[in-house]
């Protein structure tokens, strides 16, 4: 990887990565998800103080979290809601 690559284009090689698929095939794309830009210029500031200590959002069923140092975690969930399947 890059040193300058951008923390989504991180996150959406990681979790394509686990799905087997070009990082160009995930669908949605992840700035459905999360608005990229505001998340890359979190992590691009020059006072590593001023990161956030973590973020998370879901993203194709998985949880992402990030930390403040810029880590990427990347977690499958373990249970989706899927409002088109119902359970009586």
């Amino acid at each position: 990887m890059q040193p300058t690559q951008s923390l989504s284009l991180k996150i959406v090689e990681k979790i394509a990565e686990r799905e087997e698929i070009e990082p160009e095939e995930l669908h949605p794309p992840i700035h459905v998800a999360i608005n990229t830009d505001a998340l890359d210029s979190l992590y691009q500031a020059s006072d590593s103080e001023k990161n956030p200590s973590k973020v998370e959002f879901v993203y194709r069923g998985y949880t992402v979290t990030i930390d403040s140092t810029g880590d990427v975690n990347i977690e499958k969930r373990v249970a989706a809601f899927d409002p088109d399947k119902t359970t009586v």
